[in-house]
Parts: C-alpha cells; sequence; structure tokens
C-alpha cells in the first residue's frame, strides 16, 4: 500500500466501492423494470466513479484548511489511474 496517507484513505474508497459492484449489478438485474437502465454496467461504473470521487472530494473537505485546485488534481488523478481496474471488475 502507499505511503501517501491519502492516496490510502482513496484506495480504501475505491475498493469499498469496487466490493459494491456484485451487489448493484444484481439488484439492477432484479429490478430492470423499475430501474429502467439501459446498460447496467456503464450504470454501475457511474456510481462506483462517483462514490469515489465524492468521498475523496469530501475527505478533502475535512482537512483543516480549503482544498486548492492543485489538492483536488492530485486526488482525481489518484483515481484515474485506477480506472482500468475500476473496469475490469465491472466489465470483465
Amino acid at each position: 500500500m502507499s505511503e501517501d496517507p491519502l492516496e490510502t484513505i482513496i484506495m480504501q474508497t475505491i475498493n469499498g466501492a469496487i466490493a459494491t459492484i456484485p451487489g448493484y449489478l444484481e439488484e439492477i438485474k432484479e429490478n430492470k423494470d423499475t430501474l429502467k437502465v439501459e446498460n447496467a454496467q456503464e450504470f454501475v461504473y457511474g456510481i462506483v466513479m462517483g462514490m469515489a470521487l465524492g468521498m475523496s472530494g469530501a475527505i478533502l473537505s475535512a482537512q483543516d484548511k480549503p482544498p486548492t485546485v492543485e489538492d483536488q488534481m492530485r486526488v482525481r488523478d489518484i483515481i484515474y489511474k485506477h480506472i482500468p481496474e475500476i473496469r475490469e471488475r465491472i466489465f470483465s
């Protein structure tokens, strides 16, 4: 695991989001008439990315000082470098 505390927290968030993938896919399958989701995998990808970006943004906001643009870009870059792994888990 990373020695960077922020990256460690972001990775925990991503891993938690990834763990929800099977449940979301099953939920969509079981409730397709109600949810009317055309592409379950893309929908879940959006959920997972939203969770990762949203929770990481919340972590930044909880710091003593407001997050800088550089802080926000760093978080985005950390998350974006894990997109292939996230997509692999959803689309395989």
